[in-house]
């Protein structure tokens, strides 16, 4: 029986860049810990020489340490996770690769996890749940809910705030805001790839291009 059982759940493509930082961050002195994949969708049993297993099958492997790292981009689902390995008493990791830049004053929830080359500089403040894919930055005085999630590339500039499950697609740009005026992502919105953002977006509304605009049935709102 293993001490330590270290799952990654999800073994698609995000999943399987985060296994080699969990094994970097996390095995070192760690010398009985076994690692693998959870995906309750997948029909694999192996995945780059780890085992690949549904929740319950995770669930029922004897281990004295259970821990998981939620690579699950929808920020709904990696909710639902989270309030399942709780309840379970099963432990939810942070993780960031060697190479996370992190200045003064950022407070952040648990369950982060900052992929390579990620930077975070001075008084920010971040929910539970947050995914920060490869060059992405925030800027100072940030303030980012729970369940956010960052696509590669993403540049948030200062002063910003998003609230909690929204996405931010790949080099997509958001326009510093000012102090006691802060440009504000609303809750569930969506940013897509490369887009510009100027100004405040809605909660729940999709904006795409430069400078960014609502996207509806028929295209870009003028």
């Amino acid at each position: 029986m293993s001490k330590t059982l270290i799952g990654v759940y999800g073994v698609s493509g995000f999943g399987r860049e985060v296994m080699p930082l969990v094994r970097e961050s996390l095995m070192e002195g760690v010398h009985d810990a076994e690692l693998v994949f959870i995906d309750d969708g997948s029909e694999l049993t192996q995945m780059n020489s780890y085992q690949v297993m549904n929740y319950e099958g995770f669930r029922a492997m004897p281990a004295i340490i259970k821990s998981v790292v939620v690579a699950i981009a929808n920020s709904q689902v990696r909710q639902v996770i989270f309030e399942k390995l709780k309840n379970d008493g099963i432990g939810i990791l942070d993780i960031r690769a060697s190479n996370v830049v992190i200045m003064d004053d950022v407070v952040m929830g648990i369950g982060s996890i900052l992929s390579p080359f990620v930077t975070l500089t001075s008084n920010i403040k971040i929910g539970v749940g947050f995914q920060a894919n490869i060059y992405s930055y925030v800027a100072h005085d940030c303030v980012i809910g729970d369940f956010v999630t960052f696509a590669p590339g993403v540049m948030c500039n200062g002063n910003i705030e998003i609230a909690d499950y929204a996405y931010i697609g790949t080099g997509a740009v958001i326009k510093q805001g000012r102090p006691g005026k802060p440009l504000t992502i609303g809750e569930g919105a969506i940013i897509g790839m490369g887009a510009v953002v100027t100004k405040n977006v809605p909660a729940g509304v999709t904006v795409v291009g430069n400078p960014a605009r609502p996207l509806t049935r028929d295209g870009l709102k003028g």
